[in-house]
């Protein structure tokens, strides 16, 4: 049986708007792609840490509920769980405010045992945080020593642009370790300051064979070893942007295990298998903009199908 393992913080997201609370749920870039995953059925854990808190309660039961594995989810003693604070402009796109304590935290030294064709999602500013990086990178090079596919998302806000030349060497290598890198194109304006998807691709392809760069409503653009394709988005209304680009992860993912690509093919697939791994990740972020939630519906599975008949049929029109 595959495995999929997420890598990164786990927090609590407080939504705001016009600077009211709305909402709280459990959050963080990788976390909300492990949820959808345990939402379709999925069993998939995620390797992080909180505190000893109520807020680590919250947000390790939620987990349970959603069926993610928390056996390698470490709870700090005397230690507070991460805060963030969401707060939605008048497009309902987020700007964050987060509260936590990088100095008590460190990645547990356990080792799940990776396996071939398992899947292992990882990235935001966790990824190149220097107090997480050591253990994370013998995580990601035990993983793809065994075998596994791995996905990375830089989510590098442009808050962080103005370190991007002292972080530089560590996304790069992070994109290194990956088979497939997927960031938004505002991620990549804030890592090399280009606009251009092919421009942007060509330098990704330095490092990592697979590129999927999305743009919001403009669409995705997909670069392979063997083809470069455009995708559209699907029209929608929507009612928070938090969690898109998490999703579209997700529904990757998704895409990869329901169509069972395994890492030995992963630099070969044709265009019409990437259309099958991108279609799930288009659906998959679109119905996550629809609500205040992270993640998919926790009955998304019976819906899919209506959703990837619509977006087969834009394509292919």
């Amino acid at each position: 049986m595959r495995h999929i393992y997420g890598i990164g913080e786990a927090l609590l997201d407080v939504i705001f708007k016009d600077n009211q609370p709305i909402g709280a749920t459990a959050g963080g870039s990788t976390l909300n792609a492990i949820v959808s995953l345990g939402r379709m059925g999925f069993r998939p854990y995620l390797i992080s840490e909180i505190g000893d808190d109520r807020i680590g309660d919250i947000i390790d039961n939620f987990l349970l509920k959603n069926g993610i594995s928390d056996k390698y989810l470490f709870r700090r003693k005397g230690n507070r769980s991460p805060l963030a604070l969401a707060f939605l402009d008048e497009n309902n796109d987020a700007e964050y405010e987060i509260f936590k304590d990088y100095a008590a935290q460190a990645l547990h030294e356990a080792f799940p045992p990776f396996e071939e064709n398992d899947i292992v999602v990882f990235g935001s500013f966790f990824s190149i945080n220097p107090t997480f990086r050591p253990q994370l990178v013998k995580y990601l090079k035990a993983a793809r020593d065994k075998g596994a596919i791995i996905v990375y998302d830089p989510n590098f806000r442009h808050h962080h642009a103005h370190k991007r030349d002292q972080m530089q060497a560590s996304l790069e290598e992070n994109f290194s370790l990956a088979h497939i890198v997927r960031g938004s194109n505002e991620d990549f304006k804030n890592i090399y300051g280009l606009e251009d998807m092919e421009a942007i691709a060509h330098k990704i392809s330095a490092f990592c064979p697979n590129s999927i760069i999305t743009a919001n409503s403009k669409g995705t653009y997909l670069k392979t070893p063997n083809f470069s394709q455009w995708y559209p988005s699907l029209s929608i209304n929507p009612v928070s942007t938090i969690g898109a680009g998490d999703n579209f992860n997700a529904g990757i993912i998704y895409g990869l295990m329901h169509n069972q690509v395994g890492t030995a093919a992963i630099n070969n697939l044709t265009e019409q298998q990437w259309q099958t791994i991108i279609a799930p990740a288009v659906s998959f972020a679109s119905k996550v903009c629809c609500s205040l939630e992270n993640y998919i519906p926790e009955n998304y599975s019976e819906d899919l199908p209506v959703d990837l008949k619509k977006y087969y049929a834009l394509i292919n029109q």
